[in-house]
């Protein structure tokens, strides 16, 4: 019971954080949408950020801290000294080997962005921005994979909030580069839309900075000499498979991306800007939970705390429902509402606002999916397992690419977020199923009665609140009264999912996680 508090104080600390970090990204994207709109030069940004993008979610926030983490608690176990030289001798590797990449990226930038996005082949000015954008920002891989790996080894110490507030950094670069850059880029004859790329290029290499003084501070300076710690070949060998097990979903989007550039234009504008507001929830709640339960569940596994290791990834996983479906239904029953507060104005029309909110509705319906994928992929890493998600992964991409390919001349562009949905369901449910193998216990101890008693809560409450908003003229609102109708909305849905597990028995979950919300909230 204390490791489960735990487990939930230390996602509450990552919530709060990152909820600063994705404001500041919502942010982001508003000013991205009123400045460049869903148009061919935002096309080309979203293609070119795309391609570090689906390597940076390998080597930073996936598969490489998947590996490290339970590596370096082990290593920390015998010594902090001995964790201290591994975090540096992993530095070392990582910093080398995204270099590489990034080098390879920048020359190779055509060919890359043509087997990308090929509809831009035909389109000569798109494709060289294209380009352009691709190697200004290759060296981000870099920066951001070095500030994973201090993230990871500052929640292996407990310590969570800074770290995960570290991309509020990144945003707010972006924000300041958007506003102060373009006029200085068209005036030195480069495209306006560059200033983003100079964003991130900047903004990664902040991300990574701010970490530095906490890594000294708690005693993990620089340790360089000696040689590669023994126990960095051992990360680099459960990095491997793992690559293939965390590339499902960017993977799945590298696929939407070459189909959408075949589309309208546009497209590939409208999915990104969907699939930004799809991440928010997943990135303030599931991501949390997911990289909190990490780390103790590794401290129980490590410490051959069976028991309490299965009771800490139970709770997670419940946990991970219960509070991403209410996000769930807000996505898609106001998508259109939320994405035209958020969005429209400036370059992005009533036409973006429509195309955007279909993409997010069927992103939206893979937000449980997403998360419990979120919390089990780590795990199999800790029970040394990283075979399984890859073979989930591998399975799922190649459906996604045969249900989109068939479908998206059909259907256009909304296939390509469906897929992504589809997949990710398949993806986790493979992974609940043997996952309950590996650890011996019933599937039913993942899908319980109390689950069932979440996904009615759920399913109740998406009913009142899509009778409701059905009846409120919400576009006839002003500014205000619409921002007022929203956040009236949302308390609502979270109020009566709330009561309804209250009422269904659950009301020591939702009591616990009220409080321990007001105390931090009181701090």
């Amino acid at each position: 019971m204390a490791k489960s508090k735990a487990v939930l104080l230390s996602s509450i600390k990552m919530a709060l954080a990152t909820f600063c970090s994705r404001i500041f990204g919502l942010v982001r994207e508003q000013v991205l949408a009123f400045m460049f709109g869903a148009s061919s030069m935002t096309d080309a940004f979203y293609v070119a950020f795309r391609i570090p993008n689906l390597l940076r979610d390998l080597f930073a926030e996936g598969a490489f801290s998947a590996a490290f983490v339970p590596t370096f608690i082990e290593a920390k176990e015998q010594s902090a000294e001995s964790a201290r030289k591994l975090l540096w001798s992993l530095l070392v590797v990582l910093t080398g080997t995204t270099l590489t990449i990034s080098g390879l990226i920048i020359y190779f930038a055509p060919e890359i962005v043509s087997v990308f996005a090929p509809g831009f082949v035909g389109d000569a000015e798109k494709f060289e921005v294209t380009v352009g954008l691709t190697r200004i920002m290759a060296p981000f891989l870099c920066f951001v994979s070095v500030a994973a790996l201090f993230m990871g080894a500052l929640n292996s110490l407990k310590v969570f909030f800074v770290p995960a507030l570290a991309p509020a950094f990144f945003n707010v670069t972006m924000i300041i580069s958007m506003i102060a850059l373009p006029a200085w880029m068209t005036s030195h004859g480069y495209p306006a839309i560059y200033a983003l790329g100079a964003g991130v290029f900047i903004g990664g290499l902040v991300q990574g900075l701010v970490q530095v003084p906490l890594i000294i501070k708690h005693g993990f300076g620089p340790a360089l000499g000696g040689g590669l710690h023994p126990k960095t070949k051992k990360v680099i060998k459960l990095l491997g498979p793992g690559l293939i097990g965390f590339a499902a979903t960017q993977v799945n989007l590298i696929v939407n991306t070459i189909l959408a550039t075949g589309t309208v234009v546009g497209a590939v504008s409208w999915l990104s800007y969907a699939f930004r507001l799809f991440q928010l929830p997943v990135g303030i709640l599931s991501v949390s939970i997911g990289n909190a339960n990490l780390v103790h569940f590794s401290n129980a596994w490590k410490a051959n705390n069976d028991e309490e290791a299965k009771d800490i990834l139970k709770g997670s996983y419940l946990t991970g429902w219960m509070i991403i479906l209410p996000a769930m239904v807000i996505s898609i029953i106001f998508a259109q509402e939320i994405v035209h507060l958020i969005f429209e104005r400036g370059e992005f029309d009533q036409t973006s606002t429509l195309m955007t909110s279909k993409a997010l509705m069927w992103y939206a319906l893979g937000l449980p999916f997403y998360g419990i994928y979120k919390i089990l992929v780590p795990a199999f890493y800790t029970i040394d397992r990283q075979k399984v998600p890859v073979y989930c992964s591998i399975f799922s991409i190649i459906f996604n690419i045969v249900f989109c390919v068939s479908l998206v001349p059909v259907y256009g562009f909304e296939v390509l977020a469906l897929g992504t949905t589809v997949s990710m369901f398949l993806n986790s449910s493979a992974q609940t199923f043997i996952m309950s193998k590996d650890l011996k216990v019933s599937l039913f101890e993942f899908l319980n009665l109390r689950l069932l008693k979440v996904f009615l809560a759920a399913f109740v409450t998406a009913g009142m609140t899509w009778f409701v908003n059905n009846k409120i003229p919400y576009f006839e609102l002003n500014f205000y009264g619409k921002c007022a109708y929203l956040a009236f909305s949302f308390t609502c849905v979270f109020l009566v999912y709330g009561l309804l597990l209250f009422l269904l028995g659950e009301r020591s979950v939702v009591l616990k996680a009220l409080n321990r919300i007001k105390k931090r909230l009181g701090k």
